[in-house]
């Protein structure tokens, strides 16, 4: 069977996210050292404290041209999420693959963003990254669930708040901005983690309760 193109760009988001990994990763040594502990565990002070970023835009201090790639794939990628959405309902091409694939490809891209970043810089708490990171895993086993029991959960309005605001904190990362706009991100994507994760659990507990508790 043919695949329509709101899923080739889909598959396209998966194929570019080594790429992506690649190119931050090569922009990153040297930049922040991970050997220093307090980089990694959140702050000089403990796994309790988090780096305020100064100054409202934070503009970055260092930067250079592997990383500026990274971060044009990474909004290439980001931009596939858009389109293949937009052409799937204009064109009448939704479909059960694109409903479990589209989602799927956005967390490994922002999981992928978020790990690089919380490891080369000081600015994204480990455990921030961590809850972000585990309601992904809650909600592909929900949606595995879901479709032993021939459901398929589509993503919800909050669910596509938190990828957009995510993806946004991500290049912000990605290019080494860490002002005020980026703590806000850091806050904004984390509730928005959180309160997406209930509104799945809570629109669809009957997946889990079916057959008993």
């Amino acid at each position: 069977m043919k695949m329509n193109l709101p899923n080739r760009l889909t598959c396209l988001r998966v194929i570019l996210i080594p790429f992506f990994v690649v190119f931050m990763m090569l922009g990153s040594e040297g930049m922040f050292p991970v050997s220093d502990a307090s980089s990694i565990i959140g702050g000089a002070d403990g796994p309790t404290s988090v780096y305020i970023a100064s100054g409202f835009f934070g503009f970055p201090g260092e930067i250079n041209i592997m990383r500026i790639i990274a971060c044009v794939i990474f909004c290439g990628a980001s931009f596939t999420d858009f389109l293949d959405g937009y052409l799937a309902r204009k064109n009448n091409l939704v479909t059960n693959f694109g409903k479990f694939m589209d989602p799927l490809a956005d967390k490994l891209l922002v999981c992928s963003a978020l790990i690089l970043i919380t490891v080369y810089s000081p600015y994204v708490p480990v455990w921030v990254t961590l809850i972000i990171i585990a309601r992904e895993f809650i909600i592909s086993g929900f949606r595995l669930v879901a479709s032993d029991n021939g459901i398929v959960i589509a993503a919800s309005k909050w669910g596509k708040l938190k990828t957009v605001s995510q993806m946004f904190l991500c290049i912000l990362g990605i290019l080494n901005f860490t002002g005020i706009i980026f703590n806000v991100l850091v806050v904004l994507s984390l509730v928005l983690t959180v309160v997406s994760l209930t509104d799945y659990i809570l629109k669809n507990i009957e997946v889990l309760t079916r057959g008993g508790m």
